[in-house]
């Protein structure tokens, strides 16, 4: 199945950025993200209902984007460095491709390393350096009229939800939709960057010294309703009764990854998780929905033993859920954002009993991606068959990188979860055997049934 690139251009704001507002320095907690471009992939099916043409669907496509980039005007710019974005209005890096194929094709059984070919220059999960363009977009038609809009936006200025927050601005630009999205960039004034150095003693300073050239793999693993419903009914306790879908799938993969860390290494180590929270609705006042950039904080959750029962899991992801609260929020902002911000880093805000003890454990990163309305984004031609993300780059096999993570987000069908884990491939070989996670899981499935 071949993707080729027949033309590119860059697509740029509607109306030129105020000099006042040329460059876009990020906040404290922009900085505690690595400049990654994170991915994602929108499938669409034919357009039978308003009879778009191909090209009438590209016109609206670049126009919309062009309006849509005067309100979020730092993704038409270049990279500085990893504080700062030059808004130099140079634009989006936009191309489109034809693909040789029809898009069931595809996604009957989609490959994930293909799937990179959808993507502007197969980028996925790589660094950013200075120069770069903080957003690509690759627009690509199949044989049959379906299409694929592969978006890739820089982690600097974006977590999960402010991407979600510019793609729902450009899809309702683009329909006409009677509600603008207006993007909120009033992060950096809230919480005030200060570019001194991280100490050595912060688990920040052991990851940036971890991300390391490594070969890592990534599997789907999804779960439709009636395995979380059944999840749940052996995840609940007197501490949780009703666990969310994300917790119950979260202590889940949890303890299924911790076993297959286990079976490698033939010795019992503690297991460290993270989970990205939203600090958008936990602040008081709760900030803006519309908020951009990095409005999140890590909890995390220790597990001595990977033999741990799941309400065991859940009630600690919860406890860790429940302290990351209005209090948090307000330490972090202002002028003495930066010190607090360190001293959580060093223990977790109490997790570990120290930093040193970090260096003995292994660690899962999760992220989770679930509510954020990726299958409502309609262009104007329908909602997604798809919405997916990425595996790491096949132009960067043994790129430099994080290998233990799980990203979490919706399926088509409702109260499903859709889970890619990035591992080693070592780690991945011994999980995706675990006999309790094929009976509550499907590796790899059509998107399509």
């Amino acid at each position: 199945m071949e993707v080729e690139i027949i033309s590119r251009e860059f697509i740029k704001p509607t109306s030129p950025t105020p000099p006042a507002m040329k460059t876009y320095e990020v906040s404290l907690l922009d900085r505690v993200i690595h400049p990654i471009y994170v991915p994602v992939i929108l499938f669409y099916p034919t357009d039978q209902s308003t009879g778009h043409a191909v090209s009438e669907r590209a016109r609206l496509l670049k126009e919309s984007l062009s309006e849509t980039l005067t309100r979020f005007y730092p993704l038409a710019g270049k990279i500085i460095d990893n504080l700062s974005i030059d808004c130099n209005d140079e634009g989006v890096d936009y191309l489109e491709a034809r693909v040789h194929c029809h898009l069931a094709d595809c996604l009957n059984q989609p490959n994930l390393e293909y799937l990179l070919k959808f993507l502007p220059h197969e980028a996925s999960w790589t660094e950013a350096s200075a120069g770069d363009h903080v957003a690509m977009v690759q627009v690509n038609s199949f044989a049959c009229g379906g299409i694929a809009i592969g978006v890739l936006v820089n982690h600097i200025i974006v977590d999960g939800t402010a991407l979600s927050v510019f793609l729902k601005g450009w899809t309702s630009t683009c329909r006409k939709g009677c509600e603008t999205v207006c993007p909120n960039f009033d992060a950096p004034s809230i919480f005030k960057l200060n570019k001194a150095a991280f100490p050595t003693d912060t688990i920040l300073a052991i990851l940036v010294k971890s991300f390391q050239v490594i070969k890592r793999t990534t599997r789907r693993v999804v779960f439709d309703a009636s395995a979380i419903a059944s999840l749940k009914a052996k995840a609940s306790s007197s501490s949780v009764p009703n666990p969310t879908r994300v917790e119950v799938v979260t202590a889940f993969l949890w303890k299924c990854i911790s076993a297959a860390f286990q079976a490698k290494s033939g010795i019992k180590r503690p297991t460290l998780i993270t989970h990205t929270v939203n600090l958008r609705s936990r602040s008081i006042p709760p900030f803006k929905e519309s908020s951009m950039g990095n409005i999140v904080w890590s909890a995390g959750a220790l597990c001595e033993s990977e033999e741990a029962a799941l309400p065991y899991r859940v009630s600690k992801i919860r406890e860790a859920i429940t302290k990351i609260n209005a209090d948090l929020v307000k330490n972090l902002q202002g002028d003495e954002g930066f010190p607090m911000l360190c001293e959580l880093l060093k223990t977790l805000g109490g997790v570990l009993p120290s930093t040193e003890s970090f260096q003995e454990m292994e660690y899962i990163c999760f992220t989770g991606w679930c509510n954020f309305g990726m299958y409502d984004l309609d262009f104007g031609w329908g909602k997604p068959l798809w919405a997916s993300s990425a595996a790491s780059s096949s132009n960067h096999s043994e790129q430099r990188s994080f290998s233990n993570k799980v990203l979490l987000m919706n399926t088509r069908s409702v109260g499903g979860v859709e889970a890619w884990v990035f591992l080693t491939e070592e780690d991945m070989a011994l999980f995706v055997q675990d006999k309790e996670l094929l009976a509550f899981a499907s590796l790899d499935p059509s998107p399509l049934s």
